[in-house]
């Protein structure tokens, strides 16, 4: 059994963050980040919307300077893959995929969330190469380019929004005629001439060798396919929390499966906070979960020094 005064569950930027919080006011920290350290950014290649950076940074970068700059100050960082936490009051009990636990007087639970992806041929080999669920984040690398974004809720017609400010022809895919989108934002994108809306098609196959070239679109109703060349898809069908392995704990989350926190990043149980993309889904950026995560630290922080 590892004692330590805090536990975090996740080394992407709100684990990172709550971490240089935790350890600069003393705590013994620990981050269990799971096999691959760094969470989502890792599959970002350029960042240009994190303050701080003149010229685009690699998620990959990014991390790498947050995980050094969280070893800098003592933090211990495993590819531990937590599995299971148990306790209503310190210490906390939590053990990893291998069987290892660990007992913590506070835990910060940061594990993120992925993006929900379309499945389909194509899709995994060119993710980065012109597929992406962050238009945010990796649109203005497609300027003057012609895109496809697939979804319809707020995040898919938002998503189509902010590329059409900088691509000629963007076209939103959606398998239904119906949007789970606000009337007002999908009448924005209506209203918006260089967007265009294929309705009742689904991403059958995404084409390209080094990059992405097209879509293969396929009517839901009448089973056609047609080929469409775009230089970029966008993703945007949901993410899905990482707590899965929450169940059973006494953490309460929504139906979605994301950590219900207070404006401290507080969970119901003293001594849990949660950070990122896994108490929220509606900004998903590195900068915000880094906000919360510093929060979230200095909560854990605060807790500990009451409890020594």
């Amino acid at each position: 059994m590892t004692k330590t005064d805090l536990l975090i569950i996740g080394a992407g930027p709100a684990g990172c963050s709550a971490a240089v919080y935790a350890a600069r006011s003393g705590l013994q920290t620990i981050i269990a980040g799971g096999a691959m350290p760094g969470g989502q950014l890792l599959q970002t290649n350029d960042i240009e919307n994190y303050a701080g950076f003149i010229q685009p940074i690699s998620g990959y970068e990014l991390m790498d300077n947050m995980h050094k700059q969280c070893k800098r100050l003592g933090v211990e960082i495993t590819t531990d893959d937590i599995v299971k936490l148990e306790g209503e009051k310190p210490p906390f009990t939590l053990t990893a995929s291998g069987g290892k636990q660990y007992q913590a007087t506070a835990v910060v639970i940061a594990a993120g969330a992925r993006a929900r992806w379309l499945g389909v041929q194509g899709e995994e080999k060119l993710k980065g190469r012109g597929i992406s669920a962050c238009a945010t984040c990796d649109g203005f690398f497609f300027k003057g380019k012609e895109v496809v974004v697939v979804g319809g809720g707020n995040t898919a017609f938002e998503d189509a929004l902010f590329l059409a400010q900088i691509c000629p022809k963007v076209t939103l895919v959606h398998r239904r005629e119906g949007f789970r989108a606000d009337a007002v934002t999908v009448q924005k994108v209506k209203n918006t001439p260089n967007i265009s809306l294929m309705l009742n098609c689904v991403v059958d196959e995404v084409l390209g060798e080094e990059s992405v070239c097209a879509v293969v679109l396929r009517n839901v109703l009448t089973q056609e396919k047609t080929r469409l060349a775009c230089a970029g898809v966008f993703v945007a069908v949901g993410a899905v929390a990482q707590t899965a392995w929450l169940e059973g704990s006494s953490v309460e989350m929504d139906a979605s499966g994301l950590i219900k926190t207070d404006e401290k990043q507080r969970t119901n149980i003293d001594g849990i906070f949660a950070a990122g993309d896994c108490t929220e889904s509606e900004f998903r950026q590195a900068v915000v979960a880094a906000g919360s995560g510093a929060k979230a630290g200095i909560g854990a922080a605060a807790f500990v020094n009451l409890h020594r």
